[in-house]
């Protein structure tokens, strides 16, 4: 993807069509909305459209197939009709992939690294880029009690073994971006070693990293603030994340997000005068 090429972090826009995502499930539910906020996030500075059928939040209830894709079909195909953008499908299902990407989607985004070999065989048919997630347990029950003896050298160990599965698959690993899932099964000190350990991560994977920390409840435990108290937090920690190597920011809030992150990439990059 040619995205991840540049030195810039991507900025990855958030569109739920689900009635129950933990900050703004219902907002986006009608399709007509969703394209019409795609479009909108395009404007104020997205790189990449992520489109969810699925709520994945802690607590989350499976949705049907039939479900999933009367939400997300018709948003992809109408953000593509209007726009070239990168949009990523967020699923886990391969039917879900399959039709998505026949409707328009570019990048499979999968909170469970591919792990249903189905899944696997549809994303290498795709023969799109994808994004493998580490989640500890499943959402309904990720956030009970998680355990790690090292959270980073166990997040690492499981993405290296998706990334092996993928590749004899025949997705080529400059094809796949890991996600160490923050908030997947993680308590806070969990997700604050890896944040901590991103530009690690990158190096050990030999592979791009996606963030996605946007109003999650690490920010609430630090903060506390409540979802819609957010916005600073989630800034601050976008900022980090693209200054330690992360290459895809996964936002709610895209303009304000884009804004602080191309501001700080722009001392990053500077060059000094001899």
């Amino acid at each position: 993807m040619k995205l991840l090429e540049r030195p810039q972090a991507a900025i990855m826009g958030i569109i739920n069509t689900t009635p129950d995502s933990f900050s703004d499930g219902g907002q986006f539910y009608a399709s007509n909305a969703a394209i019409a906020y795609g479009l909108d996030l395009i404007e104020q500075g997205a790189d990449i459209l992520d489109v969810g059928g699925e709520s994945t939040r802690p607590g989350a209830v499976p949705v049907s197939l039939q479900q999933e894709l009367d939400r997300v079909l018709p948003v992809i195909e109408g953000i593509r009709k209007e726009s070239d953008t990168v949009i990523s499908i967020d699923t886990s299902k391969a039917d879900v992939m399959l039709a998505a990407v026949k409707a328009g989607a570019t990048f499979i985004n999968d909170v469970k690294a591919l792990q249903n070999p189905k899944a696997l065989e549809a994303a290498a048919q795709s023969n799109l880029p994808v994004c493998l997630m580490h989640m500890q347990g499943e959402p309904t029950t990720m956030q009970a009690a998680p355990k790690y003896s090292n959270a980073v050298d166990e997040v690492i160990a499981f993405l290296t073994e998706r990334i092996l599965a993928c590749e004899q698959y025949g997705i080529t690993r400059d094809n796949i971006v890991v996600d160490p899932g923050i908030g997947f099964g993680k308590t806070q000190e969990h997700n604050l070693q890896l944040l901590n350990a991103l530009q690690h991560i990158r190096t050990q994977l030999e592979c791009e990293v996606l963030i996605g920390v946007s109003r999650k409840s690490i920010i609430g435990s630090i903060l506390g603030r409540e979802v819609d108290e957010r916005l600073y937090g989630s800034i601050g920690l976008a900022v980090q994340a693209a200054l330690n190597g992360a290459k895809i920011i996964r936002v709610h809030d895209v303009r304000a997000t884009a804004d602080a992150v191309r501001c700080a990439e722009a001392v990053k990059f500077s060059r000094v005068s001899d």
